[in-house]
């Protein structure tokens, strides 16, 4: 009698001390999502909302290994990565939206849902990410010109990471005028292995970025270009300085949001947590009060970009400045929705 209650006393002693330590992980993953949704606030609530909701479909499901848009443009991914040179448009009341500019040198070209950035320097441009290839012409090409910019003067296409969504135009403006191509090692792999059928075609080879990163300078402009993987193997981001009415401001460029098809594997986890880490420091470094991404839904560059539109009030701030602790709270929400994904996953 006594030693089947010292067996079921010490079986409850197990059973007990296991659902603590089950208990322990939940309230970990609740203080990281905690953490996230403080840092988000008002001002990046999408980016919460993508990254930290435990109602989301698991990354892998949203297609492309996860690492596709975000689950309201999975129609317009799934038209923009066919095969066979320009896929059909999607009604165009979908996604088209005029070119803006948004600082004294930093241009939007993008459409509702993706954004290109075209950066002008002293001795010409920069394009920050391209566009499905059905967006090229009337978005970017068009809205160079619409702004009073010459095509022929882009030098450089730094495509974030190699995603239909932002990449599929930098084959045409490669070989209509002679932009190079910057990409990082891995992206630039993937790419190389696609077929010339592909949407929009595929890119030569230009500049590779490896994982110690690259300074391109152009006349008066240095844009800094990070290594983050993560997003995808290759995922660049950057830090670069803008003039708003003469002023300088510093800006940090998030090249990858959504963590992917990591599952259990930790060290991917870990990969894009660091990633994080390290375009947050360089962006606290630099001074940087603008974030901006290639998704308008996370840095609310659609909506932002059209609010210029009406000439700002002497003293009124510029509608994408967020201050340096709205960047640093912006990574923030990406560093710990990813640690409370990995636990939740139980990633190692």
């Amino acid at each position: 009698m006594k030693v089947a209650r010292l067996v079921v006393g010490s079986l409850s002693a197990v059973l007990l001390s296991a659902g603590v330590m089950a208990q322990a992980p939940q309230a970990e993953i609740d203080a990281h999502v905690a953490a996230a949704r403080a840092a988000a606030g008002l001002d990046f609530r999408n980016t919460f909302f993508n990254l930290c909701s435990t109602g989301a479909a698991p990354a892998a499901a949203r297609g492309a290994g996860g690492r596709g848009p975000a689950p309201a443009d999975a129609g317009q991914a799934a038209r923009g990565r066919g095969t066979g040179g320009t896929p059909a448009a999607p009604d165009r009341t979908t996604w088209s939206a005029p070119p803006l500019k948004v600082f004294d040198n930093l241009y939007w070209l993008g459409t509702r849902q993706h954004s290109s950035w075209a950066l002008r320097t002293s001795a010409g441009i920069i394009l920050l990410d391209t566009n499905f290839a059905w967006a090229t012409e009337p978005e970017i090409i068009q809205g160079l010109t619409t702004l009073g910019l010459d095509p022929r003067d882009l030098k450089y296409v730094i495509i974030s990471h190699a995603h239909g969504d932002h990449d599929q135009g930098a084959a045409e403006l490669q070989k209509r005028f002679g932009a190079k191509v910057v990409m990082g090692a891995p992206d630039w792999e993937t790419t190389l292995r696609r077929p010339a059928t592909a949407a929009g075609g595929v890119p030569t080879r230009d500049v590779v970025v490896g994982p110690e990163g690259w300074k391109l300078a152009l006349g008066d402009t240095t844009v800094e270009i990070l290594a983050t993987p993560g997003h995808t193997p290759g995922t660049l981001s950057h830090v670069f300085s803008v003039n708003d009415q003469g002023r300088k401001v510093v800006v940090a460029y998030s090249g990858g949001t959504l963590t992917g098809g990591f599952g259990m594997d930790g060290a991917k986890w870990d990969e894009y947590i660091e990633s994080q880490r390290r375009i947050a420091k360089a962006a606290a470094d630099a001074g940087a009060t603008v974030i901006l991404s290639n998704h308008s839904e996370y840095d609310g560059a659609y909506t932002k970009a059209r609010l210029l539109l009406v000439p700002r009030q002497p003293g009124e701030n510029h509608p994408f400045i967020v201050g340096a602790d709205g960047v640093q709270r912006y990574f923030t929400v990406m560093a710990e929705c990813a640690m409370a994904s990995k636990l939740r996953v139980g990633a190692k």
